[in-house]
């Protein structure tokens, strides 16, 4: 893990499962100039939300369920198998969480909660197609 002060606090709350175990795998071998990277682009995924809710694009939107499609596979591409009911959990952290909060807020108040609501719809509207 990039930051150590986080470490423990991951590790006793999310150890024990599979996806903590796929996260350790995959995130090994990254070193800082990567993490810094993955850093940037997550910021730029948020940022692309923020976009988004300044333009007052709707919830329900093409371009922002790609959006939501863009996070979770940025997600399980580079940590871990991020499926539906992983990204709602997510999606609940970034506006529980005020370090998570504070972070995307960084672009425009409001955003965790438009990520957040988006997620929603998308992981509603998955589960009635599935």
């Amino acid at each position: 893990m990039n930051n150590s002060k986080y470490h423990e606090e991951v590790s006793s709350k999310w150890g024990n499962t599979s996806s903590y175990k796929e996260y350790q795998e995959k995130t090994k071998s990254y070193n800082q100039d990567k993490w810094n990277e993955l850093t940037k682009d997550m910021n730029e995924i948020f940022s692309k939300f923020s976009i988004c809710l300044i333009n007052n694009e709707k919830i329900g939107s093409e371009t922002v369920f790609n959006l939501v499609k863009e996070l979770q596979n940025y997600i399980t591409k580079n940590f871990y198998n991020c499926n539906k009911e992983m990204l709602l959990s997510l999606g609940k952290m970034y506006v529980e969480d005020e370090r998570f909060k504070k972070n995307i807020y960084k672009d425009y108040p409001g955003t965790a909660e438009y990520i957040f609501m988006a997620i929603t719809r998308y992981y509603h509207l998955k589960q009635e197609a599935d």
